[in-house]
């Protein structure tokens, strides 16, 4: 704040006059500094507060030359007050000093400075560093403590663009902004090469002339805060799907159909060329049960796996290879800690590579694929203990007779044969050996009824000690043949007759199915067994085939 100088006193003046006629307070001091004289407004100061005077007196007498200004404390009426004191040597060794009250000037100079530190203070907590670009567009200032790594003295003079990413290219910076920026968001390289994720807030600098000269602000670092969004955005993302894939498996009563499902969201989710889901078969080696691409790559072929479906079963964790142009994502399943099947997802290589969470995604899809494998094997347990016998494991009354109405449906030009088989002498193995080696003889029985049978061949058990046997495509000479089979079969087994004199056999009875003629199943069911009752009327251990309508039946000699 300028103020006017102190009077000089005009040679020969009297120095009381000149105190008189100063406004603030005045002293004139002798040469002693005793107090020679004070006007008006000194005198009350001294009234006030007489200390400040000796703090004056210390001040001219540590002085070798002029001794300039001084301010001083004084305790006032209205409060501590500043005055400033301008000393005036005469020539006879006196001293005039002349006061004014510097009290606002000192508050305001205090203020300020208190505003600056605390804006300064501000700036430094809100954000990670504060700059000013020049009007050339380079750094002409940056927090003493630096930023993204560099020490402050690395950037100034430094272009501002040298610290964006590439993909910022010539996108505009807040650093040569032409208008206000507020929270604008960019991405710039750290000093060890990393990104840095920044929120920059920028005013630009206009000289008096109009003309744009740089402009200032300041940048937060919020990387941690991006990165961590994004993953939880991935977090909830995964969820996401695994929640809808878990909602549309349990809305599919039929597993296989679910599996089917499963193949389609996942590749979509994963953005696969295809998914593949495999069960790990009665071999114990995985099999595929359903896919989803427009196209199966050659080198994707489960032949072609080999190896690396080998290293995916092993794998605890999820497996990523290249196979031919092809990147392969792939995680065994499990369930109850059993491997049961895997899943693998491909897209070429000239795609984005797999990364974490895309492993992460395919593990949590592996998770629900395991249950849904132990889901079909249950459903698959539960068809065949409907549709088969469950000690011989061959197919029940119900199974077999709906399996041979199908049969007798189709439009065959050929013969099939019916052969229905009755075990001799077996009440007396239960009778004597009891029901666990009858058990055995009906099990060695399934097992010889299911030997050399073809695909399409029904063998089943009609409940007790009845069985039979549907050959497609066989006429009578062929089901003699296997008559005789079955018969020579049998003999093996005397070791587990009741005695010499009740050997096991078997009695047979064959019935030749015509197709086109109109017989019902169970016209040929009722020939087969009047045709075996024959046999057993003749003594057992032989086969009789049936004769149609009314002809005499044909026995085995």
């Amino acid at each position: 704040m300028d103020t006017e100088p102190p009077p000089r006193p005009a040679a020969g003046a009297d120095p009381r006059a000149v105190l008189a006629a100063f406004p603030g307070p005045a002293l004139w001091l002798g040469a002693d500094r005793a107090l020679a004289a004070a006007n008006a407004a000194a005198e009350r100061l001294l009234d006030e507060d007489p200390h400040w005077l000796d703090e004056v007196r210390s001040w001219l007498g540590g002085a070798s030359v002029a001794p300039g200004l001084r301010s001083t404390p004084v305790e006032a009426a209205r409060g501590v007050m500043i005055v400033e004191w301008a000393a005036s040597p005469l020539p006879d060794g006196t001293t005039l000093l002349f006061g004014r009250d510097a009290t606002l000037e000192r508050q305001l100079r205090q203020t300020l400075s208190e505003s600056r530190r605390r804006y300064k203070d501000l700036v430094e907590v809100s954000s990670d560093f504060a700059w000013e670009t020049g009007a050339d567009g380079r750094f002409v200032f940056v927090t003493p403590k630096g930023a993204l790594g560099y020490e402050a003295e690395a950037l100034i003079g430094r272009d501002p663009r040298e610290l964006a990413v590439e993909e910022w290219g010539d996108l505009p910076l807040p650093f040569d902004t032409r208008r206000p920026v507020d929270q604008s968001e960019l991405w710039l390289k750290r000093a060890d090469g990393a990104a840095a994720c920044v929120v920059a807030s920028a005013l630009p600098l206009y000289g008096a002339d109009g003309q744009w000269g740089g402009a200032r602000g300041v940048c937060r670092d919020v990387t941690e805060q991006v990165v961590r969004a994004a993953e939880l955005a991935r977090v909830r993302n995964r969820e996401k799907m695994l929640g809808h894939l878990v909602h549309t498996l349990r809305n599919r009563l039929d597993a296989a159909e679910a599996l089917g499902v499963a193949a389609t969201e996942t590749a979509r989710a994963l953005g696969a060329d295809g998914c593949r889901i495999l069960r790990v078969g009665e071999a114990g080696a995985p099999l595929p049960v359903t896919d989803f691409a427009g196209e199966i790559p050659a080198e994707l072929e489960h032949a072609a796996l080999g190896e690396t479906l080998a290293r995916v079963m092993a794998a605890p964790e999820p497996v990523v290879a290249t196979l031919g142009g092809n990147r392969l994502l792939a995680c065994r399943t499990e369930h109850q800690r059993a491997v049961n099947g895997a899943v693998l997802v491909w897209r070429g290589d000239d795609a984005d590579p797999w990364d974490d969470e895309d492993a992460q995604l395919i593990a949590g899809v592996a998770d629900h694929i395991g249950i849904v494998h132990a889901h079909l094997a249950y459903q698959e347990r539960l068809h065949r203990l409907s549709e088969r016998d469950g000690l011989t494991g061959l197919f029940n009354r119900r199974t077999f007779f709906e399996r041979l109405e199908e049969q007798l449906g189709r439009p065959d030009t050929g013969p099939s044969s019916l052969l229905y088989v009755d075990l001799d002498n077996f009440k007396a193995v239960n009778d004597l050996h009891g029901h666990q080696q009858g058990d055995q003889v009906l099990k060695a029985i399934g097992t010889l009824l299911t030997t050399g049978v073809r695909p399409g061949d029904l063998p089943g058990r009609l409940g007790g000690d009845e069985f039979v046997l549907w050959l497609g495509r066989t006429d009578a000479d062929r089901a003699r043949a296997v008559a005789d089979r079955l018969l020579a079969g049998v003999a093996e087994l005397r070791h587990l007759s009741a005695g010499p004199d009740k050997p096991l056999g078997l009695s047979i009875g064959i019935a030749v199915h015509w197709p086109g003629r109109g017989e019902t199943v169970q016209e040929l069911t009722a020939r087969a067994d009047a045709a075996m009752y024959a046999a057993k009327a003749r003594g057992k251990g032989s086969y009789t085939v049936a004769a149609d309508h009314a002809a005499v039946p044909e026995t085995a000699p």
